[in-house]
């Protein structure tokens, strides 16, 4: 066992987009940055693959957006709902006014090996796999880091500010004694895979709803990720009524699965997901900064979450960077980032928490669903309609890099005010 000390000028917790991507932008800006990661690699079954086209905004503005597209991808030029009632576009890519004019589907673990793989070019970026973090340093009042333990011993690192980007069960939020507002109803997610052969449907997205389901596919490229949403209670009682009901269910609202829902063998086969919205009223303390998840808890409607984490630590760099720079990080530049995403992030989750409500209505009563009336028109007007996709694209406003050039040699390891 051996315990280990070390300082740098920013902690990030959690690897997962928004620290991976928080992390990179800071190394490339010349700051010192340790980033601490609970797993010991990133081969797990994540259920986040889409990449919007304002990441993908944000990669080329570094000059990473094309080797990025080197690797296995799908592209979904727009995002669809099919009803009993009929087939709704609700969000059309193609026509908006961006280079990357489309939704990209990639594993999530290929997209942090790539991201992290390009931090590691820095000398003055360090990540700590397999680092459980279990204690916040603080001193005068203040957050200076975060002690851990790993499978050899205990270390302890110390940085003028740490930013928790540890997801939605966030152990630093424990930690801080933060607890979010619930914004919606907890709904559950039953997820699995099933491969993806020639001859299957064209579109690479979209949610399919039949009378007493609701079930999300995105295309890998070898694999349907489906998403199968119940009310919460609901697996339980799935499972009790048996796997080829389950089976039955599915072919009911995607029939062309029918020669191949047999390879779901297993109840193990499925990974659960409960969740619900929620956000902070405040998302820092003195010395400590929480994004993604660990601030606001997105619903998974539309595949927004990651890109709205990215969105956060894009923000994070974008204020932070100088403060870091000059050795003087203070409570009210961790407030700006705040002020910045906060009623963005707000605005998303109200308009999620709407689809999901009209999920639930018709999954409890059997009635059919349809999108919300307000979006229903707005789809049908020519000069509005482009909205919904513009706003799954970018939020309510893009946000870019503020200063994207490299800084070849790290500042010095900064203090905080």
């Amino acid at each position: 066992m051996t315990d280990e000390s070390q300082r740098t000028s920013c902690c990030v917790v959690g690897a997962g987009p928004a620290g991976a991507m928080l992390s990179l932008l800071l190394a490339r800006g010349g700051i010192p940055v340790t980033l601490l990661e609970s797993h010991r690699d990133f081969d797990r079954d994540f259920r986040g693959d889409t990449i919007h086209p304002s990441t993908l905004e944000v990669l080329a503005q570094i000059g990473l957006a094309e080797r990025l597209h080197e690797l296995p991808h799908v592209k979904a030029p727009a995002f669809r709902i099919v009803t009993p009632t009929g087939s709704h576009t609700m969000a059309v890519f193609s026509r908006l006014p961006t280079p990357f004019p489309y939704m990209m589907i990639m594993p999530q673990v290929r997209f942090l090996e790539f991201v992290t793989d390009e931090a590691k070019k820095y000398p003055h970026f360090k990540l700590l796999l397999g680092a459980n973090v279990d204690r916040l340093i603080e001193e005068e009042g203040a957050v200076r880091g975060v002690g851990y333990r790993t499978a050899e011993g205990r270390g302890d690192v110390r940085a003028a500010v740490t930013i928790a980007a540890d997801g939605r069960f966030s152990r630093v939020r424990k930690l801080a004694g933060l607890t979010p507002v619930s914004l919606s109803r907890t709904m559950e997610v039953i997820w699995f895979r099933l491969p993806r052969r020639p001859g299957d449907p064209h579109e690479a997205a979209g949610i399919n709803v039949g009378r007493r389901e609701v079930v999300a596919v995105l295309a890998r490229t070898q694999e349907w990720q489906i998403g199968y949403v119940v009310p919460q209670g609901r697996f339980r009682e799935l499972r009790a009524e048996g796997l080829e009901a389950f089976r039955e269910s599915i072919v009911a609202v995607l029939p062309w699965l029918a020669d191949r829902v047999a390879l779901l063998a297993d109840w193990s086969a499925t990974n659960l997901l409960s969740v619900e919205g929620s956000q902070l009223t405040r998302w820092h303390l003195p010395g400590l900064l929480l994004i993604g998840d660990a601030a606001h808890v997105m619903l998974p409607v539309a595949g927004v979450g990651i890109n709205c984490a990215i969105a956060d630590a894009v923000e994070a760099v974008n204020v932070l960077a100088e403060p870091l720079r000059a050795g003087c990080v203070r409570d009210s530049d961790l407030a700006e980032i705040q002020k910045r995403r906060e009623r963005i992030t707000r605005t998303i989750q109200t308009w999620q928490t709407r689809i999901q409500e009209g999920m639930l209505h018709a999954l409890e009563t059997g009635q059919p669903a349809r999108p919300p009336l307000p979006l229903r028109v707005i789809l049908r007007v020519p000069g509005l309609r482009n909205l919904p996709g513009r706003g799954a694209a970018f939020g309510v406003r893009r946000v870019r890099l503020q200063r994207p050039e490299e800084v070849p040699y790290p500042m010095p390891i900064s203090g905080s005010a």
